[in-house]
């Protein structure tokens, strides 16, 4: 992928307290959660749009703004600088201001982390690719609970390997674990 790394934002999909209780374990929550501060941390130092997304689930009676399971997970690190963004669906992208965002800060890439990976992180994968933004998905930054018929694990491992055999539109798709853009980032500029 020919990819202008330096216009890339993170964004940070619904790592919300309300995801994450006793009722719904999510595969790996500690790992995920420490790669995607580790992601965060080398996207602040090139001084790259860090985008928290959280949703608003108001019309469903659920994630509502300012309660506990609307708040973000006490160990996912936060700065200041990073953008915060609500969103109403599982799309990121649906009637919210991502895509002014991400054109206010000249960005064609976004790297896509977050929860649920068969819901909003793909509802997002799907919508950036369709609106040809250039789409990096950390294999090992996205997380989801064990479903039906497939265990947490398969859920991923399905989804990572659904991404990586996209035919995209006018952008591209990759796949790739945190290490090797956190190790992009230290050998070049993100």
């Amino acid at each position: 992928m020919a990819s202008n790394l330096q216009a890339a934002a993170l964004l940070i999909i619904d790592m919300q307290k309300g995801s994450f209780t006793d009722t719904t374990p999510r595969f790996d929550e500690q790992g995920v959660v420490e790669r995607i501060n580790k992601l965060a941390e080398v996207f602040r130092s090139q001084h790259r749009p860090v985008i928290v997304i959280q949703h608003d689930g108001t019309a469903q009676g659920a994630f509502l703004p300012n309660t506990e399971e609307w708040e973000l997970l006490d160990s996912l690190r936060v700065s200041a600088e990073d953008i915060s963004l609500s969103k109403t669906a599982n799309d990121s992208f649906y009637r919210s201001d991502l895509s002014k965002i991400l054109d206010e800060h000249g960005t064609r890439e976004v790297m896509i982390t977050g929860c649920a990976t068969d819901f909003c992180v793909e509802s997002t994968v799907q919508s950036a690719l369709a609106k040809d933004y250039n789409v990096t998905v950390v294999a090992d930054s996205h997380t989801t609970a064990d479903r039906p018929a497939l265990s947490a694990k398969q859920v991923i491992d399905h989804y990572n390997w659904l991404w990586r055999e996209m035919i995209p539109t006018g952008g591209e798709i990759r796949v790739l674990a945190a290490a090797d853009i956190a190790e992009f980032g230290r050998q070049k500029t993100l």
